[in-house]
């Protein structure tokens, strides 16, 4: 059973920084891709980032490309998002998806509806709050 534990959201002002910790049991990151998705309230889900097996490429959404920094760690479980230079429209309940595929889907920008279809496992969601 694939179970997909977030962790790391919080309150942070503007410009701070955050990391969320996504745990992953019963599913290897050694063969399968990852990926980060938010909604904030009143609005679509949205994709946020992906990272895939092996060589580990990465895709990010425009709104976040140079501020957030998706990773894993060999033989650890847990694929980790760093979220840099934070601004208040990046305040979201946070979900880390599982793909049982070795790679990400084509693309991870906009409209979280397409690229969730491609993840079967998720978690509950970390809150992430921004203050201006």
């Amino acid at each position: 059973q694939v179970q997909v534990v977030e962790s790391g959201g919080g309150l942070v002002q503007s410009g701070g920084s955050l990391r969320l910790s996504c745990e992953i049991v019963g599913f290897s990151l050694d063969y399968n891709a990852v990926g980060w998705f938010r909604q904030a309230p009143g609005k679509e889900r949205e994709a946020v980032s992906c990272i895939g097996p092996a060589s580990g490429a990465t895709l990010y959404a425009d709104s976040v490309k140079g501020r957030f920094t998706i990773s894993r760690t060999n033989g650890v479980n847990t694929v980790y998002l760093q979220m840099n230079n934070l601004k208040p429209e990046d305040a979201a309940v946070y979900y880390c998806a599982a793909r049982p595929a070795p790679r990400c889907p084509p693309s991870h920008d906009g409209d979280g509806s397409i690229y969730a279809t491609f993840y079967p496992y998720w978690g509950r969601g970390t809150q992430v709050t921004v203050s201006s």
